[in-house]
Formats: structure tokens, C-alpha cells, sequence
């Protein structure tokens, strides 16, 4: 198969390019109507699939469900905002729950699904901080376990992939520093961390951080906290939920300008309400949520925010659109960036010779025209 436009994204530009797809995978590049026999895409832009490492669910499955025909249905679906690869994401539960749930995503990947590549599992909590726990219910919230997760790894079938953490209440940095040697990404999250323990928890391992600004340590000049420390340590990866509700224009700019083109990943944090209308009502993690007009997630009891419905490609337009951000910072921060931090650069994240055939075509107003996920046409 060859497809073509007058702007394919390579080497952090629009060129004109044909692209040459055999099954999943990139096997060629060449000039602009080299080859015949092509799909003209014309001068909408060709970029990378989108890979969302944050999300929880979508059109009312959970990954906390357990539900085999909602996983499927979300990974085909999924497509339609350009996204190729997600990490489905679980929130703090009893053991029974969050077994279940890695059990039903290890089946489903080994059993078969369509559409959107499940490149491994998001264990957010139980090991969090109670001050900063925002919709993950404290009752379940636990001391970090070298032995508990052991338990947990061996029924994802050794999927857990990356793994939100208080790194300051892991006695040690013990689970943090097992993590960090057998490559599975330890982010600091739902954490009261110092600025300083930030620091110490990245020389034991720590390289991401969970939704920057968000359940964590806000940035005062004499305090820095986390936040300080996702703008100061240059090597650490940060999360953001990009929907101009969890953090405002101005303070996504502030993030990617500190961090650079190369450590800012662009997250969904989705809920399982995304694909519903506002006032929308749901269950997450135990607690009532419901949609707002502005499509933001709040707990019903105490109207804090608790998610999103964001979407991919409405994150990159809010990215460059309104917080002003550099355009190959915007695109790297769902296609290379979140693929180099989960060590799969090799075969995600760019258009190139050799790459999976993840490929999304947006339209000029950035809503998605297709999307090959592993070289099947999903729309």
C-alpha cells in the first residue's frame, strides 16, 4: 500500500512524502508521486499514531471493569481520535478488583483485539499518598510492596509497564528501585514529595511524574515541590492532561517550555464517560462522578475534578491552538516522547523505514480523517 501527502512528518517537519506500508510496518519512504499507484491524502497533515499512557477508559468501560468486550471495544474505537497505542490505566482498588482487571487485559492480549496497540498496563496506585489522592479511594490505599506487586506483575502476565508511585512513602525507595531494574517505569503521583525527595527519588529510579500539576506538591519559590521539579530536572519525563481544564493555556506553556521538545508527554487521563454527553453520571473507583459542559470529570460529593474526557487530537489543537506551544513539542509529546519513555522507540512514535505502520491523517481543524493502526484502516 502507498499513501501520500504534500505534508508527512519527518525529522520534526512537513515534507512531501509517499509512505509505503507492507502489513504493520513502514518498509519504505519516497519523494512526493515517485511511486504510482497511490492514495493521495492531498495537504492534509500525515503524522505518527498517537500513544496515550494515562488513560482509564472510554464509551463506559473501565479497566478496573474487568470486561473483556469493553476492553475490545475501546482499543478499536479508540482509533477514531488517532490514537494506535494507549496503556489502559487502573485506579486504587481492593486486590480482588485490580487483579481481576490485570488478568482481563492480559487476556484480551493474548486472546486478540483490533485497532489500537495495548503496549502494556498503567498501575496507578494502591501505593499513594492520602493528601493527594484525589478520586482514588483512600481506603484502599496501601504501603509501596516489592512481594504485593510481585503478585500483581504475575497476573498481567508481566504487563505492568509503568507504575504511578508516592515515591516518598516507599521505605527506601524499595519498590521504586525493583521497579527501576526490571524497566518498568516508576512515575511520582497522588505524592506529597519535596522538591528534595524528588531529587532523591530520581537517583533511585523515579523517571516519570503522573499528571504534572495535579495531585502533587505545587511549585511556591521558596517551596518547589513536585511541580518545581517537573520544570528543573530536565531528564524526567512529566504527564500533562492537555484538556485546558486540569491546567490552564498558560500553565501548559510554562511545562513544555521548561521541559523542551524532548520530555513532555501529552496524557488523556480519560474516564469511562468519554463518548457521553455532559451531566453524564458514573462510577469511578468507587465514588459518583459526573460530566461537565466543559467535558471535565467531577466527584459528585465534593466537585473536585477526577479525569477527563479528552481527546487525543483535541489535546494537540489545545496544545498549539491555545497554550502556544511549539508544533514539534506538541507532536512529540503523544507519538515520540511517550514511546521513548516506555523503551518501544524502536518501532513507535515516527514515521520511518522499519516503524510499526501507526499512522494518523488529520484534517486542517485537526479532527482525524484516518487511521492505520498497524497498517489496518480503522475509519
Amino acid at each position: 500500500m502507498l499513501i501520500q501527502s504534500k505534508k508527512v512528518w519527518i525529522a520534526d517537519q512537513f515534507i512531501p512524502a509517499q509512505i509505503e506500508i507492507d502489513d504493520n510496518k513502514i518498509v519504505n519512504i519516497y519523494s512526493y508521486n515517485e511511486k504510482k499507484d497511490f492514495y493521495d491524502y492531498g495537504s492534509k497533515r500525515i503524522l505518527p499514531g498517537f500513544i496515550d499512557i494515562h488513560c482509564h477508559g472510554a464509551y463506559g468501560f473501565d479497566t478496573n471493569d474487568s470486561n473483556e468486550q469493553g476492553l475490545r471495544n475501546w482499543t478499536k474505537n479508540i482509533a477514531s481520535e488517532g490514537v494506535t497505542s494507549i496503556l489502559p490505566t487502573t485506579i486504587t482498588q481492593s486486590k480482588e478488583v485490580l487483579t481481576n482487571a490485570l488478568v482481563n487485559v492480559a487476556k484480551v492480549v493474548e486472546e486478540g483485539y483490533e485497532g489500537a496497540e495495548i503496549l502494556g498496563i498503567h498501575f496507578e496506585g494502591p501505593y499513594l499518598d492520602m493528601e493527594y489522592k484525589g478520586a482514588q479511594p483512600e481506603n484502599h490505599i496501601v504501603k509501596p510492596s516489592i512481594k504485593e506487586f510481585q503478585a500483581y506483575q504475575k497476573a498481567s502476565k508481566g504487563l505492568i509497564k509503568y507504575v504511578t508511585l508516592a515515591t516518598e512513602i516507599d521505605e527506601d525507595y524499595g519498590l521504586t528501585e525493583y521497579l527501576f531494574s526490571n524497566d518498568i517505569v516508576v512515575s511520582i503521583g497522588h505524592s506529597a514529595a519535596t522538591y528534595e525527595e524528588a531529587v532523591l527519588a530520581f537517583a533511585h529510579g523515579a523517571r516519570s511524574q503522573t499528571h504534572v500539576y495535579n495531585g502533587m506538591t505545587p511549585f511556591n519559590h521558596r517551596k518547589n515541590g513536585l511541580v518545581g521539579a517537573a520544570l528543573r530536572i530536565k531528564g524526567m519525563y512529566g504527564e500533562v492532561i492537555c484538556d485546558g481544564n486540569h491546567s490552564t493555556a498558560t500553565a501548559l506553556y510554562n511545562f513544555f517550555s521548561a521541559k523542551g521538545p524532548d520530555y513532555g508527554i501529552m496524557v488523556t487521563d480519560s474516564l469511562m464517560a468519554k463518548g457521553y454527553k455532559p451531566g453524564s453520571k458514573f462510577i469511578f473507583g468507587g465514588n459518583e462522578i459526573e460530566i461537565y459542559e466543559d467535558g471535565s470529570a467531577h466527584l459528585v460529593e465534593t466537585k473536585g475534578l477526577a479525569g477527563s474526557t479528552l481527546k487525543m487530537n483535541e489535546g494537540l489543537r489545545i496544545l498549539v491552538e491555545e497554550a502556544m506551544v511549539p508544533f514539534n513539542y506538541a507532536i512529540n509529546s503523544c507519538t515520540i516522547n511517550p514511546a521513548k519513555c516506555l523503551g518501544v522507540d524502536k518501532r513507535k512514535g515516527r514515521i520511518g523505514v522499519g516503524y510499526d505502520s501507526d499512522i494518523v491523517v488529520l484534517n486542517d481543524d485537526y479532527s482525524v480523517h484516518q487511521t492505520y493502526c498497524l497498517g489496518k484502516v480503522m475509519l
